[in-house]
């Protein structure tokens, strides 16, 4: 209703505005969903076949992959642990018997090690954090046209290369509601992208810091990623990533509406835009 550039800025690039000190939500009734953790065994056929599957599911579904080396968790059994699993997390926004429709293909992919998909309640999708447990850690974000047997390949060769403790490739398939906005309606203009990958690594030791973010930046270049990058999981990786994040005409509009509302580059503690468009 009013400041509509302010309004466009915040939407992809907010941390360079302001500080929101008041949100009004209007919520929309979830009785129950389908969700929770799907484990399933990472070879690049079921790695490939997941992303396959999550393209191809309704828009009801969220699904997010999590290739990694399974850690000792208590409902993991033994010999899976230091495997490579694919620790899934889906959610199913609609009725039961939707839901459960649309999660068998999942299942199909290869025996689950564990499943936890099941009827629940919104809330009961979010497990309460573990306190106290702040890891350290490098990350590195790219955008994907597609993840087949070759990609799901080079996932699986580097995560078994890595020294790191837990490392991961979060792979998130894009598309639905958020593809249907057009890139230039917010400071998120990646709306056409296919498939989100993170790479990460967490670590114990600060000397290690060197070692891990030299195994992201060639495990994001054997991938041969689209240029660009999702602001909100960049990490310190210097003045072009911040650009990658805003693509053409993206940035120079970023540009004017923080050199209108915040000249002096007070919100600058981020991944920043500076006023007048130079470092």
């Amino acid at each position: 209703e009013r400041h509509p550039d302010l309004f466009w800025a915040i939407r992809g690039g907010g941390g360079n505005l302001g500080v929101a000190t008041r949100l009004r939500f209007r919520l929309h009734e979830l009785p129950s969903v389908v969700g929770g953790i799907l484990v399933l065994p990472a070879t690049p056929d079921t790695v490939a076949g997941f992303v396959a599957l999550a393209d191809a599911a309704p828009e009801e579904l969220s699904a997010i992959a999590n290739v990694m080396m399974a850690p000792p968790m208590p409902f993991l059994p033994e010999e899976a642990h230091g495997r490579p699993v694919i620790m899934a997390f889906l959610v199913h926004a609609g009725s039961e018997e939707a839901g459960l429709r649309a999660v068998a293909p999942f299942r199909g992919l290869a025996p689950p090690l564990a499943d936890m998909v099941r009827p629940t309640t919104y809330p009961e999708v979010f497990p309460p954090e573990e306190e106290g447990y702040h890891p350290t850690g490098v990350v590195r974000t790219m955008f994907l046209d597609a993840v087949g047997p070759a990609e799901a390949a080079t996932v699986l060769e580097h995560l078994e290369a890595s020294t790191a403790p837990m490392r991961v490739a979060q792979i998130r398939v894009l598309g639905g509601a958020a593809a249907r906005v057009p890139a230039e309606a917010t400071a998120f203009a990646h709306r056409d992208r296919r498939v989100m990958v993170n790479v990460a690594a967490l670590y114990e030791r600060p000397e290690e810091q060197a070692i891990h973010r030299d195994w992201t930046a060639r495990f994001a270049g054997a991938l041969r990623p689209r240029p660009g990058a999702y602001v909100a999981f960049l990490g310190d990786e210097g003045e072009e990533r911040v650009r990658e994040a805003y693509p053409g005409s993206t940035w120079d509009r970023l540009v004017g509406v923080k050199a209108r509302y915040d000249p002096a580059n007070l919100f600058r503690v981020n991944q920043n835009v500076p006023p007048a468009g130079d470092p």
